[in-house]
């Protein structure tokens, strides 16, 4: 049975073992590196399932795929399993890792202070904090006073290869979303005539909810796999 970490040292330690960095080759020297979180250890397969964006393996193609462990840990292949595009999620499945999984948290409070653990640029694992800004309200509550729901926003700014990044409960290290991208506003320069900017817009960083993985994970059949089981109920 998951027990949470006992103090904000080992719960900083916990996110750090259940994230790993992804990296997509395809023929023409095309390279993408992004970030993912562990969902489950099988040792029984010799298997490590992965979880990471859809817009890091997509378009379907010939690619090779590794995972790698910070800093200078093993980079072994991976295999993809499934891919859900509406959700952007993609599971993997890699040789055992030394690493942890995620505990799920389908829901999180407006205000819940987060932590980000990612690989901005592709470089050097990263910490970033952050607060839940915005939640999709849970089945049957007013969206004016929804105070809990699944994660959609968080306020920690990112760049590229945060995407699939983890988003941890502070408090415990639970897992209530991951690291999609961010909003965006247009900047035209009128005088210019060229095509406009889309510029990042400042605390405003898209989240996939761990709601949404769950109801994913069902539909792959592996939620029972990834010891997830139930936590897809409303889908």
């Amino acid at each position: 049975m998951w027990q949470p970490p006992a103090s904000p040292r080992a719960v900083i330690a916990h996110t750090l073992a259940a994230t790993v960095q992804v990296t997509t080759s395809r023929p023409g020297a095309v390279r993408r590196t992004g970030s993912a979180v562990v969902l489950a250890l099988q040792p029984e397969r010799d298997r490590t399932l992965i979880l990471t964006t859809n817009h890091l393996v997509a378009p379907p193609a010939a690619q090779t795929i590794t995972v790698s462990l910070p800093p200078e840990g093993a980079s072994v292949p991976a295999k993809l399993l499934a891919t859900d595009q509406e959700r952007d999620l993609a599971l993997l499945a890699a040789p055992s890792l030394p690493v942890q999984a995620v505990r799920l948290r389908p829901q999180a409070a407006l205000g819940d202070q987060v932590w980000v653990v990612s690989f901005p640029w592709g470089r050097e694992r990263t910490v970033v904090a952050g607060a839940v800004s915005q939640v999709r309200p849970l089945p049957g509550a007013l969206a004016a006073e929804a105070l809990d729901g699944a994660v959609q926003l968080i306020d920690a700014a990112v760049s590229y290869g945060m995407s699939g990044g983890g988003v941890f409960e502070s408090a415990d290290g639970a897992l209530v979303g991951m690291v999609r991208g961010y909003r965006t506003a247009q900047l035209a320069l009128p005088e210019d005539g060229s095509k406009p900017l889309n510029i990042p817009v400042a605390a405003e960083t898209t989240v996939i909810s761990a709601k949404d993985i769950a109801c994913f994970l069902q539909r792959t059949d592996l939620a029972a796999a990834a010891g997830l089981a139930g936590l897809g109920a409303g889908c």
